[in-house]
């Protein structure tokens, strides 16, 4: 038993616990607990209330042989009824550890978090290698971009080439004529008849 306190210990360092009545009912309800202990000698009510807790939060809850006092001592308190471990890691690996002292009692919780600990775990996999086909999705755009833009300009050279045969190589000239074309012009002045009133 003083392994599996010093693991919630552990846990309380690492900000993996909520300790108390009142943080374990909303990390339980907000979904964030995983496993809720409680303490052999908590009162009836506590028990009913964690049990309340994890039916709420769609959780495990189980009593370990514990007294509050010790349970107390391992997380820096004197007297703590009931805790939440919200890190399925060590949920599993605290559910694992009760299991091997008494299998009759924590064998099916413990098989029951492991399979809830591999889900977890192949659920985080496919959301890193979901990240990371973003990210390489991202650098295939950039390049298809690149190639799109360089494309139309490969386009565009056969087509002047083209211009210039038909205009018999003159195609140059005519460019040049046609700017030049207005270039000696005068402004044209608007008039009188350049616009009719309506009455």
């Amino acid at each position: 038993m003083e392994r599996i306190l010093s693991m919630i210990g552990l846990a309380k360092k690492a900000g993996l616990v909520e300790i108390g009545e009142e943080p374990v009912g909303s990390a339980a309800r907000a979904k964030h607990a995983r496993v809720i202990l409680v303490a052999g000698d908590a009162a009836a009510s506590s028990v009913r209330r964690a049990y309340s807790f994890a039916q709420a939060g769609n959780c495990l809850c189980l009593t370990i042989d514990a007294a509050k006092d010790q349970l107390g001592s391992a997380l820096g308190r004197t007297s703590v009824a009931m805790v939440a471990v919200t890190d399925i890691g060590f949920a599993e690996s605290i559910v694992k550890k009760l299991a091997a002292l008494d299998e009759a009692r924590y064998g099916a919780a413990a098989e029951q978090l492991r399979v809830k600990a591999k889900r977890a775990a192949e659920r985080k996999a496919e959301q890193l290698q979901h990240e990371k086909n973003l990210q390489q999705g991202k650098k295939r755009k950039k390049v298809t971009k690149e190639k799109s833009v360089a494309e139309p300009a490969a386009e565009k050279k056969p087509a002047s080439a083209k211009s210039s045969a038909k205009s018999g190589g003159r195609g140059k000239t005519a460019a040049k004529t046609e700017t030049n074309r207005f270039a000696n012009s005068r402004p044209v002045k608007k008039g009188k008849g350049s616009f009719k009133k309506t009455k």
